[in-house]
């Protein structure tokens, strides 16, 4: 089985973070393992409380891991200090593993600032050039390049820019554009378009998380990037239209809904 690992924050309400991440990696097929981050409080409704874990937790979360069990993949999350970016850099170039999804998760979906602008150069600077795909949505995406995205031509140059600060692939999602969503991968040279139907739901809570870490679980079963970026794509697409009306705001996706179908434990 194939061990993979999420570094991010933990979400007391399930549906995002560390739980999605986890999640996702058990619908996948692979061995999930966690170096939380952050503890926030939240729930469908919204971001209400973060207490981040300290720079010392984080290294002998992260050295716990690796001098144990081999790492096939590792998703980055919400890493929203200075120290907590720069002790993940650390470790990881020592340890060096060879698949690194990062999610620059830095806005909440009820607007909460989970990055402060300081973290956000020194996130550019260390973990940007580490990693394998860098997976921005709209709104991260205009924070790091400092411009405004609403068309298909703007995302493509956006990515361009991505890819300029030291990106190897950038996977910019289109969730926010008005019409279809469309995700574009840029590799330095090409564009690779996915898209699929906008489905009319409010019910969202989670879905960078469970993309990226989807992503992450599929290079590690040894996919290429772009099929691992297609297949991560329908995972997220089927797990959406059947998400789960938990909770007074945006609730979570559903991310067993295949594999309850097949166990005949819905219809």
């Amino acid at each position: 089985m194939k061990k993979v690992l999420t570094i991010a924050g933990s979400d007391s309400s399930g549906g995002a973070g560390i739980q999605a991440d986890l999640k996702t990696f058990c619908a996948h097929g692979v061995y999930g393992m966690s170096v939380i981050t952050a503890v926030t409080a939240q729930n469908t409704q919204g971001v209400f409380a973060v207490q981040d874990i300290s720079r010392e937790v984080i290294a002998q979360q992260i050295e716990a891991v690796f001098d144990d069990i081999e790492v096939d993949g590792v998703k980055i999350g919400m890493v929203s200090q200075v120290q907590t970016i720069e002790v993940i850099a650390e470790k990881l170039k020592h340890y060096a593993p060879q698949r690194i999804v990062l999610d620059p998760v830095m806005v909440s979906k009820s607007g909460y600032h989970l990055l402060n602008p300081e973290a956000e150069v020194t996130l550019s600077r260390e973990l940007l050039p580490m990693a394998m795909i860098v997976t921005p949505n709209i709104p991260e995406a205009e924070v790091m390049t400092k411009r405004s995205i609403g068309t298909l031509k703007q995302m493509e140059e956006a990515a361009k820019v991505i890819y300029q600060m030291g990106a190897k692939n950038v996977l910019l999602k289109g969730g926010h554009l008005e019409d279809d969503s469309v995700d574009i991968l840029f590799d330095g040279q090409e564009f690779s378009y996915f898209s699929s139907v906008r489905i009319a739901t409010k019910n969202t809570h989670g879905t960078g998380c469970t993309l990226s870490s989807a992503i992450t679980a599929n290079l590690a079963l040894g996919y290429s990037l772009n099929q691992a970026v297609s297949l991560a794509k329908e995972y997220i697409t089927i797990a959406i239209q059947h998400s789960l009306a938990i909770g007074k705001g945006v609730g979570p996706t559903h991310h067993f809904y295949t594999l309850y179908k097949k166990a005949g434990l819905i219809e």
